[in-house]
């Protein structure tokens, strides 16, 4: 039902800042009722929660991001980003956007909780 691409990864230098981008085809219902949200993974570690937003751009952000990250969405464009500013080396992962249909639960963050998944996309910070 949902196509999840990310674009937007890539090298940079610790203290540098990214925005990734996730294009959704959607050939049901609407994007705006879908949960839109990033998850990363580094070499040898589980897949964590980053940051989610809702249809109401409320939003969720792990601890560990928190006033730097910043996630957004644009319902006209089909699209979520995520801005990653002050990036640091141990942040290297591979980012997956996700997405769940939400009609009217809470925000989840949990990675069971989201059934559509992107392909990823390799942010790498250089220290």
């Amino acid at each position: 039902q949902v196509q999840l691409v990310e674009s937007g990864g890539g090298l940079v230098q610790a203290g540098g800042s990214l925005r990734l981008s996730c294009a959704a085809s959607v050939r049901t219902f609407s994007f705006s009722i879908y949960d839109m949200a990033w998850f990363r993974q580094a070499p040898g570690k589980e897949r964590e929660f980053v940051a989610a937003i809702d249809r109401s751009s409320a939003t969720r952000y792990a601890d560990s991001v928190k006033g730097r990250f910043t996630i957004s969405r644009d319902n006209g464009k089909n699209t979520a980003y995520l801005q990653m500013n002050t990036l640091k080396p141990e942040e290297t992962a591979v980012y997956y956007c996700a997405a769940r249909q939400n009609w009217g639960d809470v925000l989840r963050v949990g990675l069971t909780e989201y059934n559509y998944w992107g392909q990823g996309t390799q942010v790498t910070v250089s220290s």
